[in-house]
């Protein structure tokens, strides 16, 4: 049985959302189950992602039971009640909220007779269609090789079965009719080019790093309005649609404030709730960039009623790629759709934080202003005394400041330059153990 998908058919899906019992936790001694609105922004999520993938959403299950079948992830009893809508309706794919087994994943498909995908590939068909970059293209095709590999049965008969469409996209294009060992072999081939592609961010940001220019990198929940706001900020002339995953490739720009400093901004691949691993993993050279920033804008879609959710989502990601102490503005978008109520209650709770529309740069002298605050406040004026016959350290500062001034006097070199703190530091450090007569000494 070959599940066929007409060329430029829109599909009709069917989307199933599970409830089990074991997630419910007991709290004052009384059972607590998942607020309902959990749920429900699950569902509109997954429709989103649905509707951004290209399907048309048929029809929505939402189904309590104990606990995970392991057979069919779903209890026998519903899945009957599913294949009779999948027959009736001309269903054409079944996604589950959910990440499946391979193996529940091929029992559902050889019950139901369509093709059935999790969210996980649902989120990486998405990042198929949207990749544009030579770059973007790789991590993309790494994450699916990565999530196709285990589902793999034989030489990769279970790809051409599924015939087209969402979930076989990327790769799947190709009608990959190859066993484990060619996937390994293109896995690692595109770990090798992605290696290469990283080491020339790498050389790039040491030179940002060595001009003393602060980083500001923009993350956020997918939809938040990133792009939006570096255009706003930047002219960047970045892609801007109402839709999950619009831009996956980041973009640096110049920042141009009045600070006297260099600084560049950067906006990433937006984050979701349950991003699949496999692209933190295929993704992670572009998020060095957030590793790597001097200050990150959380953006906040204060509009989305689960704001909060969205937060701890993005910081979530944060904790996986190991990036602590980094200094977090939370900036709160799209304040032209909401009630002053609203930002009120968010503004007493979320004290230290800016409200905008990106949209139509309401807020954004207030954001400029906070940049400019926070970069003044990690940013360091200093005046090195150098005598001639340590002048070697003087290429140094230039490498890694911004100088300001230099003046030749009879016995030594003087020079006023700024830089950020790290870079401050980090000469201190040179001196003490490498030139023990220049002086180093901030200044206003």
């Amino acid at each position: 049985m070959f599940f066929e998908t007409e060329k430029n058919k829109m599909e009709r899906a069917l989307l199933i959302f599970l409830r089990f019992k074991q997630d419910e936790f007991l709290k004052d001694n009384l059972v607590v189950a998942p607020q309902k609105f959990e749920f429900d922004e699950g569902i509109e999520e997954l429709k989103n992602l649905a509707i951004s993938a290209g399907a048309e959403v048929a029809h929505t299950i939402i189904h309590s039971q104990e606990k995970p079948n392991p057979k069919f992830y779903i209890s026998t009893g519903k899945l009957d009640e599913i294949r009779q809508i999948v027959e009736d309706d001309n269903i054409d794919i079944v996604i589950f909220d959910n990440e499946i087994t391979p193996a529940q994943q091929s029992n559902l498909q050889d019950k139901l007779k369509v093709k059935v995908i999790d969210r996980t590939a649902l989120i990486l068909d998405i990042f198929a269609q949207r990749a544009q970059s030579k770059e973007g293209k790789l991590q993309v095709e790494l994450a699916q090789l990565n999530y196709i590999l285990p589902r793999l049965r034989g030489k990769g008969t279970e790809l051409s079965r599924l015939g087209g469409g969402i979930g076989t996209r990327g790769p799947g294009e190709q009608k990959l009719e190859v066993d484990r060992r060619k996937i390994r072999e293109r896995i690692n081939l595109l770990d090798k080019k992605l290696e290469e592609i990283s080491i020339q961010r790498k050389v790039q940001r040491k030179l940002r790093e060595q001009k003393g220019v602060y980083k500001i990198s923009i993350v956020g929940y997918t939809n938040s309005g990133k792009s939006t706001l570096l255009n706003a900020l930047t002219n960047a002339n970045v892609l801007e649609r109402d839709m999950l995953f619009s831009t996956l490739d980041s973009t640096t720009r110049k920042l141009d404030l009045d600070t006297g400093i260099k600084i560049s901004i950067s906006d990433t691949v937006g984050f979701i709730e349950k991003l699949p691993h496999q692209l933190i993993a295929a993704f992670r050279s572009t998020l060095e960039e957030v590793v790597k920033a001097d200050l990150l804008l959380l953006l906040v879609d204060l509009s989305n009623y689960n704001y909060e959710k969205h937060i701890l989502s993005v910081k979530k990601v944060l904790e996986e790629l190991k990036i602590q102490d980094k200094k977090i503005l939370l900036v709160f978008n799209k304040i032209d759709k909401i009630t002053d109520d609203i930002i009120t209650n968010a503004s007493l709770k979320y004290r230290d934080s800016v409200f905008i529309s990106a949209k139509t740069n309401k807020g954004l002298e207030d954001l400029i202003d906070t940049i400019q605050e926070i970069i003044s406040s990690d940013h360091v004026n200093f005046t090195a005394t150098i005598p001639y016959s340590e002048s070697s350290f003087e290429s140094k500062i230039y490498e890694n400041c911004d100088v300001i001034r230099k003046k030749y006097l009879d016995d030594y070199i003087k020079i006023k330059a700024s830089c950020n703190l790290q870079i401050y530091e980090k000469l201190l450090h040179y001196v003490k153990n490498n030139h023990e007569k220049v002086r180093l000494q901030r200044t206003r």
